[in-house]
């Protein structure tokens, strides 16, 4: 017993650490990516710098804007690597480091981050000629995608591998205490009026199948849920089929 009330303590005193993993990069860092990109520095509404890069897409004519927005941990030289999923379709991408992230300014919580989202919307809305942007989270950034786009209005919703919320269910008894960030998905995806679509795999470690299943009910009945079969938490992009969903939903 006293082992069990020793981890329920330790996870709720140091949960910013648990979920916000982001490793720090020096402001003279200089990233490389086979692509081309722009790295930009938004000033948030705090008066914080937002660092941010813009890849292009590999096609004459764009798309849209792929608003970006990755998982707990590392920062963009891991994340950036992706954006050719989206840049080899036609599309922009505008990916950005959380707040403690990366060369961006603060400490990370959930409405830290929210409130980062918010700021790169409000950014592109003045700056990007392309007006067809596109929100797409994945893990921890699902929580963020969603709070924005019940915000406003996008093309589209993205979600990889998303949660119910962010304590799963076995993990909710050791988190007595609660949770101070909770990401709560649920209650934004009703919320939302452009299509969504959800793509999972059936072995996730980290969010369950079950846990993402939890979020069809509350789905529009046009929008979609993708099943990768074999798909990880960390591998959908290996996988053909993940390609191929973005090529349908793109």
């Amino acid at each position: 017993m006293a082992g069990y009330l020793f981890i329920v303590t330790a996870l709720f005193v140091f949960q910013e650490a648990i979920i916000f993993q982001g490793k720090t990069l020096e402001e003279d860092y200089v990233f490389e990516f086979n692509e081309p990109f722009a790295e930009l520095e938004i000033k948030s509404s705090t008066g914080q710098s937002i660092n941010t890069i813009l890849f292009s897409p590999t096609t004459p004519q764009s798309k849209g804007t792929i608003l970006y927005f990755h998982g707990n941990a590392d920062n963009m030289q891991r994340w950036g690597r992706y954006a050719v999923d989206f840049t080899k379709l036609g599309y922009q991408v505008l990916m950005i480091d959380y707040t403690g992230f990366g060369k961006s300014e603060g400490t990370p919580t959930e409405v830290q981050l929210y409130q980062n989202a918010e700021d790169v919307w409000t950014w592109s809305q003045h700056h990007l000629k392309e007006k067809n942007f596109i929100i797409y989270g994945r893990s921890l950034g699902t929580g963020v995608a969603a709070h924005l786009a019940a915000q406003h209005k996008a093309s589209q919703l993205i979600l990889e591998t998303p949660f119910y919320e962010l304590a799963q269910d076995r993990y909710k008894p050791f988190f007595i205490f609660g949770l101070k960030h909770k990401f709560p998905n649920y209650k934004y995806l009703p919320q939302i009026d452009c299509p969504i679509a959800i793509i999972q795999g059936t072995n996730d470690w980290v969010v369950s199948l079950a846990s993402a299943q939890k979020l069809i009910p509350l789905l529009k009945p046009t929008d979609n849920f993708f099943v990768i079969e074999g798909g990880g938490h960390k591998n959908l992009r290996e996988f053909d089929e993940y390609h191929k969903i973005l090529e349908k939903i793109l």
